[in-house]
């Protein structure tokens, strides 16, 4: 196969993975309402109608199936094919058995550490990152550091899946922005494909989870959808030492609600793990009544705000470090200004989701 050929069938399979992502989904949304797989809603909900979940096996399935494809034709290399598929169905895995029997959190936490480490162990651990006019170089401490940020970016995807489309419109951006930006120094790995193919599977499924929703990723793929991005950000980094800085900007919505939202929770002795609505966006859910225009707002932010700043730290290397303060600090003053992990009153701000 020529080298022309190559690219153009790796952007096939990514199109290609939005159609088929779009079509499973469908597909899984009748079986989970002909098996009485459906989320519930409790006091502690957002949603008001019982909906069919489990809808990230499809995101899974196709991503998995498409990194295959990808690897047939040369677009990927074995240690990212090994890196993103092994530890991503793990921790795929790990969250179908969550969404079924609830399991503990320790028993979700071991299996995601495990994935942690084996994506490391592939990639060769964290890379060296750019700071200011050095290079750093982690060395051994880069697999605790590494092994740490990828669990908590699994399970900040999953605290932040509380309204319809936020999740998939957020993987779907980063997986299309963080891929164009490193195309350059990173397509000769496969992370720019991969990343394609990763966001139109989440498009695929974003089809049926925009408000209102028809169906749920579940932990099977919130989880997911945060240890792919975030290995992926690792690989890119293998080959520019500021691609972890742009990555972590394009994730800012995200990484600051849910940091800041965990601190504040932490810091009153609460169980952090145990279901809540505290977040910035679930307030902002609550207050405007609306979860599709809380999902829009956050995309123009992702557009209007930190893809510039990323588009500053790729061009910029020696800036890129401080650009992600720039670009996150105001996050964070807007989160704490509307009350993420601020203690839940009494009175209940459940809606409609569907």
């Amino acid at each position: 196969m020529n080298s022309p050929i190559r690219p153009l069938s790796g952007i096939l399979v990514a199109l290609s993975a939005l159609a088929v992502s779009a079509l499973l989904t469908q597909l899984m949304r009748k079986v989970a309402a002909g098996s009485g797989v459906l989320d519930v809603p409790n006091p502690r909900s957002s949603h008001r109608v019982p909906t069919p979940r489990g809808g990230g096996v499809a995101v899974v399935a196709v991503t998995t199936s498409g990194l295959g494809g990808l690897a047939l034709y040369g677009l990927v290399q074995l240690d990212l094919l090994c890196a993103l598929a092994g530890g991503g169905l793990a921790v795929a895995f790990v969250g179908l058995a969550d969404d079924r029997w609830s399991l503990s959190a320790g028993a979700r936490l071991t299996v995601h550490f495990i994935a942690a480490l084996w994506a490391l162990g592939w990639l060769g651990g964290l890379p060296a990152l750019r700071v200011g006019d050095h290079v750093v170089w982690p060395g051994w401490t880069g697999y605790v550091f590494g092994a740490l940020g990828i669990v908590w970016a699994v399970n900040l995807f999953n605290f932040m899946d509380g309204i319809d489309g936020i999740a998939a419109a957020e993987a779907t951006f980063i997986g299309v922005a963080g891929s164009l930006l490193c195309v350059p120094t990173a397509l000769g790995t496969g992370v720019a494909f991969a990343g394609l193919t990763l966001a139109s599977a989440s498009a695929g499924f974003l089809l049926w989870n925009w408000p209102p929703a028809r169906i749920f990723l579940g932990d099977v793929g919130s989880g997911y959808l945060g240890y792919m991005i975030v290995v992926l950000a690792v690989a890119a980094t293998r080959d520019n030492p500021v691609a972890l800085w742009v990555w972590l900007i394009l994730g800012g919505a995200f990484f600051v609600d849910a940091t800041v939202t965990l601190l504040r929770r932490s810091l009153r002795g609460e169980r952090v793990h145990e279901a809540h609505r505290s977040h910035a966006y679930q307030r902002l859910a609550s207050r405007w009544g609306s979860h599709g225009r809380v999902a829009f707002v956050v995309l123009v932010t992702n557009l209007a705000w930190l893809l510039p700043w990323a588009l500053v730290a790729m061009r910029t290397p020696r800036f890129a470090a401080t650009a992600v303060i720039i670009a996150l600090a105001p996050l964070a003053a807007v989160a704490l200004a509307i009350g993420a992990g601020r203690k839940e009153g009494s009175v209940s701000e459940t809606m409609n989701q569907g």
